[in-house]
């Protein structure tokens, strides 16, 4: 249920929801300010959550520091929210220098991210990195999949083929579209629109989808994410409404069928961003709202 003034009010409906009847799939609410780090050392702390399909590092360093990834079987995401960081890329003899405020996509394979005055970064891996998905802060949510996530079908390699392919944040919003949204192979990322300060809450936006995970991630500000999960006829796997605050850094993993909306309410910037592995198909379909459309192709969309 989205207000006319949402873009989202414009996204077509989708088919009917299936029945089910299962346990009902919680929600992982990751408060990393207030949790210890799952990776510490000197100069870098990085903590660890996964949903069915992905994996989310957040990572902050307060010195030069260097992230490597070893034989990594697919494309992967990079995402550094603050102008003032900076990152070295090197992939497949291919370097580049990443500015702050940016969205990269990194090739499959071996790969090297150096900072050299450290930072903030986030990174975003499927579930092809399962070293990854044992060390997440909730992998025994997970030891039973969630039967209404089906598995992970990887979208088209962008057009030219892997290689590092940067898009700045720094982008104007424009009527009729949501967010910044772009799109890889794997992951669709919407960076938000900033709130300064409290959303109205008579202008919630209270949806559900019906196959896939989605991850909120909280950069700045303070969150009230309201989620309630649809009855079945057995009593026994309702679950309560909840109406979690997190304030940042945090993230959320809501499940599919799961009504939601998340309510800024922090005094000053509240800056969320949505993630979805795989992209979104209905997003995708909506004319100039995914940013690097013209790099990578769409499937065989039904």
């Amino acid at each position: 249920m989205y207000d006319a003034s949402d873009p989202r009010a414009s996204l077509a409906t989708g088919k009917p929801a299936k029945a089910v009847n299962g346990r009902a799939f919680p929600a992982t609410y990751a408060r990393f300010y207030e949790q210890e780090p799952q990776l510490s050392d000197r100069t870098e702390r990085t903590w660890i959550v996964r949903g069915q399909t992905f994996t989310i590092l957040h990572t902050q360093t307060i010195a030069e520091t260097v992230l490597d990834r070893r034989s990594q079987p697919d494309e992967y995401v990079l995402l550094i929210p603050d102008r003032a960081t900076t990152a070295i890329v090197e992939v497949g003899g291919e370097t580049q220098t990443i500015n702050g405020h940016s969205l990269t996509f990194v090739p499959p394979g071996d790969s090297t991210i150096r900072l050299p005055a450290g930072g903030c970064v986030v990174r975003l891996f499927t579930n092809a990195a399962t070293d990854l998905l044992e060390q997440a802060s909730n992998a025994a949510l997970y030891a039973d999949p969630n039967p209404d996530v089906p598995p992970l079908a990887a979208w088209p390699a962008p057009l030219g083929g892997y290689r590092i392919r940067s898009y700045s944040l720094e982008v104007a919003p424009q009527p009729g579209r949501f967010g910044r949204i772009f799109r890889g192979s794997t992951f669709m990322v919407n960076f938000l629109e900033p709130k300064d300060g409290p959303r109205d809450p008579s202008l919630l936006s209270p949806h559900d989808h019906d196959d896939f995970e989605q991850c909120s991630l909280a950069l700045s500000g303070e969150y009230i994410h309201h989620l309630r999960w649809p009855w079945t006829t057995d009593r026994a796997h309702w679950r309560e409404d909840e109406h979690e605050t997190c304030a940042s850094p945090s993230v959320a993993v809501i499940p599919p069928r799961v009504i939601h909306t998340s309510q800024a309410i922090g005094t000053g910037i509240n800056q969320l961003v949505d993630i979805f592995c795989p992209p979104r198909a209905d997003f995708s379909a909506k004319p100039g709202w995914v940013l690097n459309a013209e790099d990578y192709p769409l499937p065989f969309l039904p």
